[in-house]
Order: structure tokens, then sequence, then C-alpha cells
């Protein structure tokens, strides 16, 4: 079932997201060659704790060890941080985060590069933040959930990648994850009507190489089959009657451009 939130509830959730907003800019500082990851998951906790009622969405949650997921190259999402994983140059780093206040939930991820990093991983990444931006753009009323995935698809196939099938965006709200579910490919057209008060987390993974993904044996790092690289951006976004709202609009140092 499909909860829609009132115009008070969506601020709320805004509320949760600008917490996630003030993170992932600080996380940008933080992510550089040197950093174990088990250190911005430490820094991450304690900024989030540091904003009265927030607390880490992610840490415990379904048994999840830690307050961030941190993805590096090849992993997709879902990476456990650790302090023997130490960041290195040419590297890039996928870092999910959600965000709990007053009983709302707020979900974001950005693909941070870890100093100076290759031409081909750049345009990755330029490439799943404009596919991010092209499926907001589709979170209108009237349109479809379809819409939202095929601008997605349509993005990163036209680039020569293709979009991870496996893993989809989310419903958010009460509970992290809600109805319904939202992949990152689709025809236009289909799939339920987006109705104002929808709150969705969408999130494009989108691999160099082929879709294929296969999780390890800690049952949660999701990596490539081809163990080519993936990136992945995430924003929380509101169906309202003006358009679609970035609830976690600026949860990169880029994010005015996102939204």
């Amino acid at each position: 079932m499909i909860h829609l939130k009132s115009v008070s509830e969506i601020e709320a959730i805004a509320r949760a997201g600008h917490v996630l907003a003030r993170l992932f800019a600080a996380l940008a500082h933080e992510v550089r060659p040197g950093a174990a990851t088990a250190e911005l998951d430490a820094f991450a906790e304690e900024f989030i704790r540091a904003h009265p009622g927030a607390e880490p969405a992610f840490k415990g949650l379904y048994g999840f060890p830690a307050s961030l997921c941190i993805s590096v190259d090849h992993e997709v999402v879902h990476g456990i941080p650790s302090k023997r994983r130490v960041l290195r140059e040419g590297e890039i780093v996928s870092v999910d985060a959600g965000v709990h206040l007053d009983g709302w939930y707020a979900d974001a991820a950005f693909t941070y590069p870890v100093g100076a990093i290759d031409r081909k991983a750049r345009r990755l990444l330029e490439v799943t933040q404009e596919a991010l931006r092209r499926g907001i753009a589709q979170a209108r009323t009237g349109n479809r959930l379809g819409d939202i995935g095929h601008a997605i698809q349509k993005t990163a196939e036209d680039a020569g990648y293709n979009v991870v099938r496996d893993l989809v965006g989310h419903g958010i709200g009460r509970d992290p994850h809600e109805e319904p579910q939202v992949p990152n490919f689709g025809r236009p057209g289909r799939g339920p009507k987006l109705e104002p008060g929808m709150v969705l987390a969408i999130e494009p993974m989108i691999n160099e190489g082929r879709a294929d993904v296969r999780t390890l044996e800690d049952r949660w790092t999701v990596v490539t089959a081809d163990r080519r690289r993936s990136a992945h951006f995430e924003h929380t976004v509101a169906v309202t009657e003006n358009g679609p709202k970035v609830l976690t609009a600026a949860a990169s140092p880029a994010a005015a451009g996102q939204a």
C-alpha cells in the first residue's frame, strides 16, 4: 500500500533530509586518500547525533552494523565500513546514509572521487548524476512510475552504461522502505500513477559494464559481477502539485544543480 503524506509530513521528512544535506557536504572534506571507511562512519554517526533527536537510520536496520553503507569502485551498495579498508587515490566511493528524526526517515547517497580520478570514472559519476536529475524531473503528478525508471535507464544506456536491475529505489516515510518500489528501468506510461503526497527515494545505480551483480559472503556487500566500477546517487523526493520537491536537496556539494 502506498502511503500519501500531507504537506506537514513532507516538511517533517525534509527536516531529516536537511541533516543528510549537511552530512554529505561535510563528508566531501573527509573523503580523501588514506581515510579508513570506519573513520567516515564514525564521523557520520557523531555528526548525525549532534542534531537533536536525529539518529542514523541504517545502524541496526535489518542487522546492518554501521551508520553508513560505504562501497568502493566495483562495490555497488551496502559495503560495511572497516578500519582495514583505507581509501586510495583514484578510487570512487559511494556513500549511502539515512536519518531518522521525529518518527520520519530520509535517505540519500553520493559517489565521491577519492583525490584525482581518471576520465572514465569522472564520466561515470557525471552520467549517474544526470540520470538522477532526469529521473527526478519525471516525478510529477499525473506521470507514472515507469516514466522515472525509463528516464534513468535511457540516460545510462545512451551513454553506454547499464543500470542495476536487482536493486531498486523505494517509498519512504514512517518506515525506511515503503511501497512502491522504484526501479531504475521501465517503460513510459506504465506502473502506478504518481500522486501528490508520494515520497520516493530515487537512486540510480549504474555500472560501467554489465548490469549483473552478486552479494559477497558478508551477506551485505553487493558488487558488480564483472568487477567493473559502479556509481550510486540518491535523493528523497516528494511528488507535489507544483512538481517534484527534493527533500535532500543539498545532499552533495553540487546540491543545487541536482534539483
